[in-house]
């Protein structure tokens, strides 16, 4: 699915939320994006509009100048409609995708791959 955001929210460690590390968004006809993890999970939540799937492996999420791309196991895709291919397409400046990255290496330590284009 290919989307569009003008910006990425993240929190690297949520003080109000348990510590929870989130990066999201809203894409251009308002539904939500998420990516979140507790720092004692060793699972990564992804929630697209209304449906979270929770995935501790088969993942890849690649961060660009220009795009997000999240990357799921077609067989774990079910609950979110059977989407296992997320392309968001963004104009952050280049702090700002610095950020993210640093929000994102937490997020998603240890869990799935992550390539990062940025920095």
């Amino acid at each position: 699915m290919r989307m569009t955001t003008d910006l990425f929210f993240h929190e690297p460690c949520d003080d109000e939320e348990d510590d929870l590390a989130t990066a999201f968004c809203h894409v251009e006809n308002g539904d939500l994006f998420l990516l979140g993890r507790f720092p004692d999970e060793d699972e990564v939540h992804i929630t697209f509009r209304d449906d979270t799937l929770y995935v501790d492996s088969n993942l890849t999420v690649t961060l660009t100048a220009t795009q997000l791309t999240v990357e799921i196991d077609p067989t774990d895709a079910q609950p979110l409609g059977g989407e296992h291919l997320f392309v968001i397409g963004h104009g952050m400046s280049a702090e700002e995708l610095v950020a993210l990255d640093a929000t994102l290496r937490i997020l998603l330590k240890d869990v799935g791959t992550y390539v990062s284009e940025v920095g």
